[in-house]
Formats: structure tokens, sequence, C-alpha cells
């Protein structure tokens, strides 16, 4: 049977609790993902700073844990057949932890309701988000030519409106439940409007729905842990 030792990643980040989940991420809209979900679901999991500053992703023993250097990504020393489970992509671990647990993830037809939007997360609002944050925060503000800025701005914006008319009349994305479709999708409008300093922008004031959406997951004590997880170190 396989252990965690068997993982070169261990190696780069030794396990002090093998017996955890284990966590490489940095505390990004997507690799919070995965800690509040863990925070949400309270399994117990041990987590590891993967620094983009000192290129940690593109370390040897990340990448032969997630060959696309990405953050997020787990490894589950009690995956099926009671083997360890490596597993990249923040939305395969969110599914994969949900079903795990029997939680966060609705039975029947709301099932399907929560992975389209949880497909919309990563299809759309994630890297259109993404771009828009770096044509406003990051080298793109010093681009001279405003157009692709605006490109995703708009889409931005249509992408928040599409959210907009769908949470009128519902508490969460999938109605009165709370799903990994929040959790997918929330901490993008949050990186939005609060670290890439986009709001206005984007028009943020116009969508009611979505902000009033955004401040109930946010007073959430377990999405309040997860944003900090792993800490950056000082």
């Amino acid at each position: 049977m396989a252990s965690l030792a068997d993982f070169p990643v261990t190696r780069k980040w030794p396990a002090r609790h093998p017996d955890r989940i284990q966590l490489y991420s940095l505390p990004t809209p997507n690799g919070v993902k995965a800690s509040i979900a863990l925070e949400e679901l309270a399994l117990p999991y041990e987590p590891h700073l993967v620094s983009f500053e000192t290129h940690d992703q593109m370390s040897p023993e990340f990448l032969s844990l997630n060959p696309n250097n990405k953050i997020p990504a787990i490894i589950d020393p009690h995956g099926p057949g009671g083997e360890p489970l490596p597993l990249f992509e923040s939305g395969a671990i969110l599914v994969y932890l949900a079903e795990k647990t029997g939680r966060l993830m609705p039975t029947g037809a709301a099932r399907y309701e929560a992975l389209q939007w949880l497909m919309f997360q990563m299809g759309g609002i994630g890297p259109m988000f993404g771009q828009v944050g770096f044509f406003v925060k990051f080298a793109g503000k010093d681009f001279e030519d405003k157009r692709p800025r605006e490109r995703y701005v708009n889409e931005a914006k249509r992408l928040l409106a599409v959210l907009e008319r769908h949470l009128e009349g519902r508490a969460w994305i999938v109605g009165n439940e709370y799903t990994i479709a929040d959790i997918a999708t929330f901490p993008w409008v949050r990186n939005l409007v609060g670290f890439y300093g986009a709001g206005d922008l984007v028009e943020f004031d116009r969508f009611a729905n979505v902000k009033r959406v955004l401040d109930a997951f946010v007073a959430r004590p377990a999405v309040q842990r997860g944003l900090a997880i792993p800490k950056r170190t000082p």
C-alpha cells in the first residue's frame, strides 16, 4: 500500500501529520477554495505554503504533484480504497471533498445545477476576473493601449450581470443551499473588488444581489479562517 512518503512533494514539504489531508496552496482566489471547503467540512488537514516569490510552484517536487504548476493541490492519505489520492485543479478538489463527506453538494437535479455553476466559475469568472486583475493591478496597468483592459472589464460586467439575475430571490447560487458553487465563485468576486481594486471599473454597486451574497459568504466563520490559509510567511 502506498504512503505519503512515496510522493516526492513530501520531501520539500514534510508532513508533520501524515494522517491528515495535505494541502499545498497559497491564499489566492483559487487557493482558498480548498482551504475554505476543508474548514467548512471540518476535515483534518495540514497546510503547506507554496510561495510564488521563491517559485515553489516550479520546483520538481511540486511539479510531481501538479505538472501544471498551479495551486491548490492536495494529497488525501485516506482516498478511495484506502489509498492516498493526489489531486490538483481547484474544481476537482471541491467535487472530491464534497463527495467524500456527502456535504456541500446537493443531490438529484440540484447536483447538476451546482456543477453547472462550478463550471461557470472555472471557465468564466476565474479567467476573466483574473485578466481584469492583470490589467488593473499588475503589469498590464502600464499598457498604453487600454482596449485589452476594456475587453475584460466588459466581460466581467457581463458575468456579474448573469450572476446578479440568477441570485434574485436566492440565498445562494443553488437556491437556499450553500454549496461548492458558492465556495468557487465568491473568493473571485471578493478579489475583483478588493485586492484588484476594480469595483468602480466594473460598476459593482449595480449588482446588489451579488454584493448581498458576497457579504453573507465572507461572514461565515469557516470562510474567514480559510481566506488566511496557508499563512503567508512574514
